[in-house]
């Protein structure tokens, strides 16, 4: 029932927009679950275990989250197979596209790890080291810090929740369902925080 009340990411973003923030950052984050049986094709063609995140080395569900740049989150994501990467995840649930839409339209663009390098113009992500071994120029190394240092509050978005809401920590339930537990969390923590629904 609360998670149905959440703002959807439209109109999260306008808001964050009305309320005159700068900026929004994008995360993504594994929450724990138990081990599950079920499988799926890996690009490779392999069998494997479909919540099983290679990069976590453990069973959970990827969860995508918008924050504002002083670290509240606006919006969470249904649950994703942990074997996903934040990247395809961010895609196939439209996120990348209502970033890039809220970059252009709304002047209003996301910030995000080098993991959603490649995005979209209105996702801005660090500029990596170069492969040959030398240093990046001056304005990238700039560019970089400044990313940094705007994206580091915003991040701790899920902390927010996770420290609020212990539940979140490790579920035993299926975690198609953990995405609506993260929902009604994220409700829970705007009334806490008094950021309430705006009236239509």
């Amino acid at each position: 029932v609360l998670a149905a009340q959440a703002a959807d990411l439209h109109t999260a973003l306008r808001r964050a927009a009305a309320d005159g923030w700068s900026h929004v950052i994008l995360d993504g984050k594994l929450f724990d679950c138990d081990r599950l049986t079920e499988t799926t094709l890996s690009v490779k063609g392999e069998t494997i275990d479909a919540w099983y995140s290679g990069k976590h080395r453990d069973f959970g569900a990827n969860i995508q989250a918008i924050m504002r740049p002083d670290g509240l989150p606006i919006w969470t994501s249904e649950a994703m197979p942990g074997h996903l990467h934040d990247t395809s995840c961010a895609r196939d649930l439209g996120i990348t596209a209502a970033l890039n839409w809220s970059a252009a339209e709304l002047d209003l663009p996301a910030l995000a790890d080098s993991g959603y390098e490649s995005t979209g113009h209105g996702i801005k992500t660090p500029i990596k080291q170069p492969t040959d071994g030398s240093r990046l120029a001056p304005d990238n190394r700039a560019y970089n810090r400044l990313l940094r240092g705007l994206r580091w509050q915003g991040e701790r978005g899920f902390a927010i929740l996770i420290g609020r809401w212990k539940t979140l920590r490790h579920t035993n339930i299926s975690p198609r369902r953990i995405g609506d537990i993260v929902t009604a969390a994220l409700h829970l923590t705007h009334f806490e925080y008094k950021y309430l629904p705006v009236s239509r």
